[in-house]
């Protein structure tokens, strides 16, 4: 890169990370730290969510995997992301905030009991360190690959980013992190506009690379085992692995993984509960989604252009393919505002994991179980101290990374094994009358048979095992139904229970039951709040949806 470009990534990401330092200042108390004393506005919260939701790691890997595979990941940036958003924004965060709980893990404990609160901070703390690990791999190769620089030198400023994006999260809190968020996601929609449009014009437009893909097969022949060069155009090409598995089963999947990414992941969670009213909660959660899919349909696009794109030289893997684009095509000057894109993207999901995850170890482990008489500035203390914890963890999961064929397999690899599980037992606890004892029975059933698939699918062969029960796809559904089942036979033994009956007044001691009643009520809307009246939660809701399914069958299908 050149002095401009390098001068751009300084002053952008450099000005960003300093005005996180600035906010850090004057938080002090445990609502500020943890949700920002809930004074947060819609559209910086939106923001905030975009950011979080489109990483570096999804921009570079999602450009990998539909190189190889097609536009199905599409499907859980468009309709998974929607239907999750929503669920997580008009019903289960809700629920968790209107009892004055701070992480998601406290309203499971009041639900089904502290087993189970203990298990959803863990399986939490696990399902988004190994995305930090993806993170940190696709920073190493946006660096050795764009940048250039010699892996020493690659892993040096990683520790930096991760250092300095730690210092003003663990000082600042969810204040510092939304706000330096809203910055950053402007300069990651530059950057993906930046890219894609010159790439795309490299290829001829939108026509040049429809015949382009035509040409390629008649000439190169078909871009995979089963898929044409032109098939990886529509997300209904794509049938799995062995091409055994139906789209559709693929878009249950999809939709999920979007699912239990916007209701058990606290990363956004923790955002929505910090947000000032629950109008402002449920257009927070449709604006980030409704960012994050326009960007994600560039990155997933970048893919496919790839497979045409003139003069890119050889790659030894897919997830190589976005780094060695940029650094082909764009000259100086928009090569540093593509770094200073990935750079904001990498430092903007480091602090959201490093703010949501040490919060949940700090309550829902550290003062729930190990210390519980501490002061308001102790656990203050823990928690900025967690920070650095959650994010070095994320080192841990590179040598499985590194073994996979494309980075974003190794996250949905993981993903049914506890997450969907988890997820499960959230939706069953806020809309049905599960008893108590059901979600600890359901969530160690449901993870069970996630191991057991896993098992299957990536260490050794169980030829006992039809593939039908341990494919991957076809994991999600059977993980809901291996953890729902189990939740409705306790239910019809033990009996039902309303859910208002059904929860545990939490009389906790200490710390824990003080902050609960120092944190502000979440108001329904604030009167005094200038928001147009036309943007109604409802209405938007239906086009969100209605657009997203648009998308998935229709417009790419």
């Amino acid at each position: 890169m050149s002095a401009l470009d390098w001068l751009i990534v300084l002053l952008l990401n450099g000005s960003i990370i300093a005005y996180g330092l600035y906010l850090a200042w004057g938080t002090e108390s445990s609502s500020d730290w943890f949700l920002a004393g809930r004074v947060l506005p819609w559209w910086a919260v939106g923001l905030s969510m975009f950011a979080t939701n489109v990483d570096n790691a999804d921009l570079v890997s999602v450009t990998g995997q539909t190189y190889s595979q097609g536009l199905h990941v599409l499907t859980v940036h468009a309709l998974g992301s929607a239907v999750g958003g929503i669920l997580a924004a008009f019903w289960i965060v809700p629920a968790i905030a209107k009892f004055g709980f701070y992480t998601n893990a406290e309203y499971l404990e009041a639900r089904f009991g502290p087993a189970a609160r203990v298990l959803s901070a863990l399986i939490q703390i696990q399902y988004r360190t190994s995305m930090l690990g993806l993170m940190i791999w696709g920073a190493y190769l946006v660096l050795t690959s764009l940048v250039e620089l010699p892996p020493a030198g690659a892993w040096g400023l990683i520790i930096v980013l991760v250092v300095f994006s730690g210092i003003y999260t663990a000082w600042g809190g969810l204040k510092s992190v939304v706000w330096t968020d809203a910055a950053q996601s402007l300069v990651m929609m530059a950057s993906s506009l930046v890219i894609f449009f010159t790439v795309l014009n490299a290829v001829g437009g939108w026509t040049g690379l429809k015949e382009s893909l035509a040409l390629a097969d008649q000439t190169q022949g078909p871009a995979t085992e089963y898929l044409s060069h032109q098939d990886l155009l529509h997300i209904s090409s794509y049938r799995g692995e062995h091409n055994q598995t139906s789209p559709y089963w693929i878009v249950v999947g999809w939709v999920i993984i979007g699912g239990g990414y916007w209701t058990v992941n606290h990363t956004q969670t923790m955002r929505l509960m910090g947000s000032r009213s629950l109008r402002d909660m449920k257009l927070a959660a449709l604006f980030g989604v409704s960012l994050s899919l326009p960007m994600m349909i560039l990155s997933a696009c970048l893919g496919v252009l790839g497979r045409v794109a003139p003069g890119l030289p050889e790659f030894s893997t897919v997830d190589e393919l976005y780094p060695l684009m940029a650094n082909t095509y764009l000259p100086a000057g928009f090569k540093g505002i593509v770094v200073a894109g990935l750079a904001a993207a990498v430092v903007s999901t480091f602090d959201s994991m490093g703010s949501a995850l040490s919060a949940i170890f700090t309550r829902d482990v550290y003062a729930r179980f190990i210390v519980r008489t501490g002061s308001d500035k102790h656990y203050v203390f823990v928690g900025r101290l967690a920070t650095g914890g959650v994010l070095l963890i994320g080192f841990l999961y590179l040598p499985f990374i590194w073994k996979q064929e494309h980075m974003l397999n190794a996250l949905l690899t993981l993903i049914p094994v506890f997450v969907t599980p988890l997820f499960t037992v959230y939706v069953a606890g806020v809309f049905t009358r599960a008893h108590r004892r059901s979600g600890l029975f359901g969530l160690v059933c449901g993870s069970a048979y996630g191991m057991l698939a896993l098992c299957d699918r990536q260490f050794f062969d169980i030829t006992w095992l039809p593939t039908w029960l341990t494919s991957q796809w076809l994991a999600y559904s059977w993980s809901i139904l291996f953890t729902a089942a189990p939740m409705l036979v306790a239910t019809l033994v033990l009996g039902a229970e309303s859910r208002e009956t059904a929860m545990l007044e939490l009389n906790e001691q200490g710390w824990l039951g003080r902050s609960r009643e120092e944190l502000p009520p979440l108001e329904d809307e604030i009167i005094d709040a200038v928001t147009p009246r036309w943007l109604n939660p409802n209405w938007l809701a239906v086009l969100l949806l209605f657009v997203t399914a648009w998308v998935t069958f229709s417009l790419f299908w």
